[in-house]
Protein backbone atom coordinates (compact mmCIF):
# COMPACT_ATOMS: atom_id res chain seq x y z
CA UNK A 1 0.00 0.00 0.00
CA UNK A 2 1.35 3.44 -0.85
CA UNK A 3 1.15 6.30 1.62
CA UNK A 4 -1.77 8.67 1.13
CA UNK A 5 0.34 11.72 1.92
CA UNK A 6 -2.03 12.52 4.80
CA UNK A 7 -0.02 13.21 7.94
CA UNK A 8 -0.89 10.87 10.79
CA UNK A 9 1.80 11.83 13.31
CA UNK A 10 3.50 15.20 13.83
CA UNK A 11 6.72 15.15 15.83
CA UNK A 12 7.34 18.76 16.82
CA UNK A 13 10.70 19.83 18.21
CA UNK A 14 11.08 17.01 20.72
CA UNK A 15 14.06 16.77 23.03
CA UNK A 16 14.60 13.78 25.29
CA UNK A 17 17.36 13.52 27.87
CA UNK A 18 18.52 10.52 29.88
CA UNK A 19 21.00 11.56 32.56
CA UNK A 20 23.27 14.13 30.97
CA UNK A 21 22.86 12.80 27.44
CA UNK A 22 20.47 13.95 24.74
CA UNK A 23 18.73 11.06 23.01
CA UNK A 24 16.88 13.57 20.83
CA UNK A 25 17.63 17.25 20.49
CA UNK A 26 14.93 19.43 18.87
CA UNK A 27 13.75 16.77 16.40
CA UNK A 28 10.81 17.38 14.03
CA UNK A 29 9.27 15.23 11.26
CA UNK A 30 5.99 13.57 10.31
CA UNK A 31 4.69 10.06 9.62
CA UNK A 32 2.05 9.56 6.94
CA UNK A 33 -1.02 7.37 6.77
CA UNK A 34 -0.62 4.10 4.88
CA UNK A 35 3.16 3.95 4.78
CA UNK A 36 5.71 1.52 6.15
CA UNK A 37 7.94 3.92 8.04
CA UNK A 38 11.38 2.57 8.94
CA UNK A 39 13.60 3.80 11.74
CA UNK A 40 17.29 2.92 11.65
CA UNK A 41 20.31 3.88 13.71
CA UNK A 42 23.21 2.42 15.60
CA UNK A 43 22.94 0.66 18.95
CA UNK A 44 21.79 3.15 21.58
CA UNK A 45 20.79 5.75 19.00
CA UNK A 46 17.24 6.08 20.35
CA UNK A 47 15.14 3.86 18.06
CA UNK A 48 13.23 2.22 20.92
CA UNK A 49 12.93 5.54 22.74
CA UNK A 50 11.29 7.08 19.68
CA UNK A 51 8.71 4.27 19.49
CA UNK A 52 7.90 4.69 23.17
CA UNK A 53 7.49 8.44 22.63
CA UNK A 54 5.11 7.84 19.71
CA UNK A 55 2.74 5.80 21.87
CA UNK A 56 3.06 8.11 24.86
CA UNK A 57 4.81 5.64 27.16
CA UNK A 58 7.42 8.30 27.93
CA UNK A 59 7.33 12.09 27.58
CA UNK A 60 9.90 14.44 26.05
CA UNK A 61 11.50 17.22 28.09
CA UNK A 62 10.62 19.61 25.28
CA UNK A 63 8.29 19.57 22.27
CA UNK A 64 5.22 17.48 21.53
CA UNK A 65 4.01 14.53 19.48
CA UNK A 66 0.58 14.93 17.90
CA UNK A 67 -1.84 12.50 16.30
CA UNK A 68 -4.51 13.34 13.70
CA UNK A 69 -7.65 13.99 15.71
CA UNK A 70 -10.07 12.70 13.06
CA UNK A 71 -9.04 9.11 13.90
CA UNK A 72 -10.24 9.51 17.48
CA UNK A 73 -13.83 8.85 18.65
CA UNK A 74 -14.49 12.49 19.56
CA UNK A 75 -12.81 15.06 17.33
CA UNK A 76 -11.85 18.48 18.64
CA UNK A 77 -11.43 21.83 16.90
CA UNK A 78 -7.72 21.23 16.32
CA UNK A 79 -6.76 18.82 13.50
CA UNK A 80 -4.10 17.22 15.73
CA UNK A 81 -4.07 16.30 19.41
CA UNK A 82 -1.13 15.49 21.70
CA UNK A 83 -0.60 11.75 22.24
CA UNK A 84 -0.03 12.55 25.91
CA UNK A 85 -3.57 13.95 26.37
CA UNK A 86 -5.78 11.19 24.92
CA UNK A 87 -3.95 8.03 25.91
CA UNK A 88 -7.06 5.87 26.40
CA UNK A 89 -8.36 6.68 22.90
CA UNK A 90 -4.95 6.39 21.26
CA UNK A 91 -4.32 2.92 22.69
CA UNK A 92 -7.25 1.59 20.67
CA UNK A 93 -5.68 2.86 17.44
CA UNK A 94 -2.26 1.21 17.59
CA UNK A 95 -0.79 -2.22 18.17
CA UNK A 96 2.66 -2.28 19.73
CA UNK A 97 5.10 -5.20 19.77
CA UNK A 98 8.33 -4.51 21.64
CA UNK A 99 11.52 -6.57 21.58
CA UNK A 100 10.31 -8.48 24.64
CA UNK A 101 7.42 -10.90 23.98
CA UNK A 102 4.05 -9.75 25.31
CA UNK A 103 2.18 -13.06 24.99
CA UNK A 104 1.70 -15.48 27.87
CA UNK A 105 3.77 -18.70 27.56
CA UNK A 106 1.31 -20.74 29.62
CA UNK A 107 -1.61 -19.96 27.30
CA UNK A 108 -2.23 -21.50 23.90
CA UNK A 109 -1.95 -19.42 20.73
CA UNK A 110 -5.74 -18.99 20.51
CA UNK A 111 -6.10 -18.29 24.22
CA UNK A 112 -3.51 -15.53 23.94
CA UNK A 113 -5.38 -13.89 21.08
CA UNK A 114 -8.72 -14.05 22.87
CA UNK A 115 -7.15 -12.71 26.06
CA UNK A 116 -5.70 -9.69 24.27
CA UNK A 117 -9.04 -9.20 22.54
CA UNK A 118 -10.69 -9.00 25.96
CA UNK A 119 -8.13 -6.40 27.06
CA UNK A 120 -9.37 -4.21 24.20
CA UNK A 121 -12.98 -4.82 25.24
CA UNK A 122 -13.83 -6.79 22.12
CA UNK A 123 -16.92 -8.97 22.28
CA UNK A 124 -16.28 -12.73 22.30
CA UNK A 125 -17.66 -12.96 18.77
CA UNK A 126 -15.42 -10.15 17.45
CA UNK A 127 -12.35 -11.47 19.24
CA UNK A 128 -12.89 -14.97 17.86
CA UNK A 129 -13.53 -13.67 14.33
CA UNK A 130 -10.40 -11.49 14.40
CA UNK A 131 -8.37 -14.34 15.90
CA UNK A 132 -9.39 -16.74 13.13
CA UNK A 133 -8.32 -14.20 10.49
CA UNK A 134 -5.00 -13.56 12.20
CA UNK A 135 -4.28 -17.26 12.63
CA UNK A 136 -4.61 -17.64 8.88
CA UNK A 137 -2.62 -14.50 8.09
CA UNK A 138 0.22 -15.50 10.41
CA UNK A 139 0.16 -19.18 9.37
CA UNK A 140 -0.63 -20.25 12.94
CA UNK A 141 -3.95 -22.04 12.42
CA UNK A 142 -2.33 -25.46 12.80
CA UNK A 143 -0.78 -24.35 16.11
CA UNK A 144 -3.78 -22.56 17.62
CA UNK A 145 -4.08 -25.07 20.49
CA UNK A 146 -0.33 -25.25 21.15
CA UNK A 147 1.12 -23.60 24.26
CA UNK A 148 3.00 -20.43 23.29
CA UNK A 149 6.04 -21.63 25.26
CA UNK A 150 6.39 -24.60 22.89
CA UNK A 151 6.41 -22.55 19.68
CA UNK A 152 9.55 -21.97 17.65
CA UNK A 153 11.20 -18.54 17.72
CA UNK A 154 9.68 -17.49 14.42
CA UNK A 155 6.19 -18.65 15.42
CA UNK A 156 6.46 -16.81 18.73
CA UNK A 157 7.35 -13.63 16.87
CA UNK A 158 4.33 -14.09 14.60
CA UNK A 159 2.11 -14.68 17.63
CA UNK A 160 3.42 -11.49 19.23
CA UNK A 161 2.52 -9.50 16.12
CA UNK A 162 -0.88 -11.21 15.95
CA UNK A 163 -1.62 -10.20 19.57
CA UNK A 164 -0.85 -6.58 18.71
CA UNK A 165 -3.28 -6.76 15.74
CA UNK A 166 -6.23 -8.45 17.48
CA UNK A 167 -8.20 -5.18 17.81
CA UNK A 168 -7.63 -4.28 14.12
CA UNK A 169 -5.56 -1.13 14.83
CA UNK A 170 -4.85 1.59 12.29
CA UNK A 171 -1.16 1.54 13.21
CA UNK A 172 1.25 -1.33 13.93
CA UNK A 173 4.41 -0.31 15.79
CA UNK A 174 7.25 -2.84 15.96
CA UNK A 175 10.62 -2.76 17.69
CA UNK A 176 13.18 -5.07 16.03
CA UNK A 177 10.57 -7.64 14.91
CA UNK A 178 13.18 -10.00 13.43
CA UNK A 179 15.86 -9.84 16.11
CA UNK A 180 17.60 -13.21 16.63
CA UNK A 181 15.77 -14.85 13.73
CA UNK A 182 17.57 -16.64 10.91
CA UNK A 183 17.46 -15.07 7.41
CA UNK A 184 14.59 -17.26 6.18
CA UNK A 185 12.34 -16.54 9.17
CA UNK A 186 13.34 -12.87 9.03
CA UNK A 187 12.28 -12.61 5.39
CA UNK A 188 8.96 -14.28 6.27
CA UNK A 189 8.23 -11.65 8.93
CA UNK A 190 8.98 -8.81 6.50
CA UNK A 191 6.70 -10.40 3.92
CA UNK A 192 3.95 -10.46 6.55
CA UNK A 193 4.50 -6.79 7.37
CA UNK A 194 4.03 -5.93 3.70
CA UNK A 195 0.79 -7.93 3.59
CA UNK A 196 -0.44 -6.25 6.80
CA UNK A 197 0.33 -2.84 5.29
CA UNK A 198 -1.51 -3.74 2.09
CA UNK A 199 -4.58 -4.56 4.19
CA UNK A 200 -4.68 -0.90 5.28
CA UNK A 201 -2.49 -0.73 8.39
CA UNK A 202 0.21 1.92 8.75
CA UNK A 203 3.40 0.21 9.92
CA UNK A 204 6.16 1.90 11.93
CA UNK A 205 9.17 -0.34 12.45
CA UNK A 206 12.60 0.07 14.04
CA UNK A 207 15.12 -2.43 12.71
CA UNK A 208 18.82 -3.03 12.08
CA UNK A 209 18.07 -5.08 8.95
CA UNK A 210 18.86 -2.41 6.38
CA UNK A 211 18.31 -4.58 3.30
CA UNK A 212 14.72 -5.32 4.35
CA UNK A 213 14.16 -1.72 5.43
CA UNK A 214 15.33 -0.58 1.99
CA UNK A 215 13.05 -2.94 0.07
CA UNK A 216 9.93 -2.75 2.26
CA UNK A 217 9.71 0.79 3.63
CA UNK A 218 7.97 3.72 1.98
CA UNK A 219 10.16 6.18 3.89
CA UNK A 220 12.89 5.90 6.49
CA UNK A 221 14.47 8.03 9.19
CA UNK A 222 18.13 7.62 10.09
CA UNK A 223 18.92 8.57 13.70
CA UNK A 224 22.39 9.76 14.60
CA UNK A 225 23.73 12.04 17.34
CA UNK A 226 20.31 12.88 18.82
CA UNK A 227 18.84 14.08 15.54
CA UNK A 228 17.38 12.84 12.26
CA UNK A 229 20.41 12.59 9.99
CA UNK A 230 18.35 11.68 6.91
CA UNK A 231 14.63 11.35 6.15
CA UNK A 232 12.80 10.28 3.00
CA UNK A 233 12.33 7.46 0.54
CA UNK A 234 15.28 5.02 0.46
CA UNK A 235 15.92 5.98 -3.17
CA UNK A 236 15.94 9.70 -2.29
CA UNK A 237 18.33 9.22 0.60
CA UNK A 238 20.69 7.21 -1.58
CA UNK A 239 20.53 9.88 -4.29
CA UNK A 240 21.20 12.78 -1.91
CA UNK A 241 23.97 10.93 -0.10
CA UNK A 242 25.39 9.24 -3.16
CA UNK A 243 28.12 6.72 -2.62
CA UNK A 244 30.23 5.50 -5.50
CA UNK A 245 28.96 2.64 -7.60
CA UNK A 246 31.33 -0.31 -7.79
CA UNK A 247 32.36 -1.94 -11.06
CA UNK A 248 33.65 -5.50 -10.70
CA UNK A 249 35.81 -6.87 -13.52
CA UNK A 250 37.26 -10.33 -13.93
CA UNK A 251 39.53 -11.05 -16.91
CA UNK A 252 42.23 -13.50 -17.95
CA UNK A 253 45.10 -13.72 -17.33
CA UNK A 254 44.26 -10.88 -14.91
CA UNK A 255 46.90 -8.20 -15.49
CA UNK A 256 44.72 -5.56 -13.82
CA UNK A 257 47.50 -3.02 -13.34
CA UNK A 258 48.02 -3.03 -17.10
CA UNK A 259 44.26 -2.50 -17.66
CA UNK A 260 44.16 0.44 -15.24
CA UNK A 261 47.26 1.98 -16.86
CA UNK A 262 45.60 1.72 -20.29
CA UNK A 263 42.38 3.23 -18.96
CA UNK A 264 44.29 6.20 -17.56
CA UNK A 265 46.42 6.52 -20.71
CA UNK A 266 43.31 6.79 -22.88
CA UNK A 267 42.25 9.84 -20.89
CA UNK A 268 38.55 9.00 -21.35
CA UNK A 269 37.32 8.57 -17.78
CA UNK A 270 40.37 8.90 -15.55
CA UNK A 271 38.86 11.69 -13.46
CA UNK A 272 35.64 9.69 -12.97
CA UNK A 273 37.39 6.85 -11.16
CA UNK A 274 37.67 7.64 -7.46
CA UNK A 275 39.24 4.44 -6.17
CA UNK A 276 40.87 1.32 -7.61
CA UNK A 277 41.16 -2.01 -5.78
CA UNK A 278 42.26 -5.52 -6.64
CA UNK A 279 40.57 -8.05 -4.38
CA UNK A 280 39.40 -11.64 -4.70
CA UNK A 281 41.18 -11.83 -8.08
CA UNK A 282 38.96 -9.04 -9.44
CA UNK A 283 39.47 -5.42 -10.40
CA UNK A 284 37.13 -3.11 -8.47
CA UNK A 285 36.57 0.48 -9.59
CA UNK A 286 34.63 3.05 -7.55
CA UNK A 287 32.85 5.72 -9.56
CA UNK A 288 29.72 7.88 -9.67
CA UNK A 289 29.63 7.60 -13.48
CA UNK A 290 29.43 3.88 -14.11
CA UNK A 291 27.62 4.42 -17.40
CA UNK A 292 30.65 6.20 -18.87
CA UNK A 293 33.34 4.09 -17.17
CA UNK A 294 31.95 0.67 -18.19
CA UNK A 295 32.43 0.97 -22.00
CA UNK A 296 35.82 2.67 -21.55
CA UNK A 297 36.92 -0.17 -19.27
CA UNK A 298 35.86 -2.79 -21.83
CA UNK A 299 37.88 -0.97 -24.51
CA UNK A 300 40.90 -0.96 -22.19
CA UNK A 301 40.55 -4.71 -21.62
CA UNK A 302 40.50 -5.34 -25.37
CA UNK A 303 43.40 -2.93 -25.98
CA UNK A 304 45.77 -4.84 -23.67
CA UNK A 305 44.75 -8.25 -25.02
CA UNK A 306 42.95 -9.50 -21.91
CA UNK A 307 40.01 -11.91 -22.17
CA UNK A 308 36.89 -10.50 -20.48
CA UNK A 309 35.27 -13.07 -18.18
CA UNK A 310 32.73 -10.99 -16.26
CA UNK A 311 31.90 -7.34 -15.63
CA UNK A 312 29.10 -5.84 -13.56
CA UNK A 313 28.11 -2.58 -11.92
CA UNK A 314 26.68 -2.59 -8.38
CA UNK A 315 24.77 0.40 -7.06
CA UNK A 316 25.33 1.45 -3.43
CA UNK A 317 22.96 -0.15 -0.92
CA UNK A 318 21.25 1.60 1.98
CA UNK A 319 23.87 -0.07 4.18
CA UNK A 320 26.63 1.78 2.31
CA UNK A 321 24.76 5.08 2.56
CA UNK A 322 24.08 4.58 6.28
CA UNK A 323 27.77 3.97 6.92
CA UNK A 324 28.69 7.03 4.85
CA UNK A 325 26.27 9.30 6.73
CA UNK A 326 27.38 8.08 10.15
CA UNK A 327 31.08 8.29 9.27
CA UNK A 328 30.68 11.85 7.96
CA UNK A 329 28.80 12.92 11.10
CA UNK A 330 31.41 11.30 13.34
CA UNK A 331 34.20 13.03 11.42
CA UNK A 332 32.36 16.35 11.68
CA UNK A 333 31.92 15.91 15.42
CA UNK A 334 35.60 15.04 15.80
CA UNK A 335 36.62 18.22 13.97
CA UNK A 336 34.29 20.35 16.11
CA UNK A 337 35.81 18.93 19.30
CA UNK A 338 39.32 19.57 17.98
CA UNK A 339 38.34 23.14 17.12
CA UNK A 340 36.95 23.70 20.61
CA UNK A 341 40.12 22.25 22.12
CA UNK A 342 42.31 24.66 20.16
CA UNK A 343 40.19 27.65 21.27
CA UNK A 344 40.57 26.62 24.93
CA UNK A 345 44.34 26.38 24.57
CA UNK A 346 44.50 29.90 23.11
CA UNK A 347 42.61 31.24 26.09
Amino acid sequence: MTASGKEMYLIEGISKVFGNNYVFNDVSFSIHEGEIFGIIGGSGSGKSTLLNLLVGFIKPEKGDIKFRDSYLPESSKDPFVSVFKKQSDLKKLYGFASQSPSFYPSLTVLENLLYFGALYNLSKESALSNAEQLLGLMDLTHAQHTLAAKLSGGMQRRLDIACSLIHDPKILILDEPTADLDPILSSRIWELLTVINQRGTTVIVASHELSHIESACTRIAIIKDARIAALGKPSEIKLHNACHEQIYLRSSPGDYKHIVAELKRSGEVGSDIKQVEIKDKMLVLHTKRAGEVLPALIRAVNAVGEKLINIESVKPSLDHVFKKITEELEEGEKKRKQKKGKKRKRK
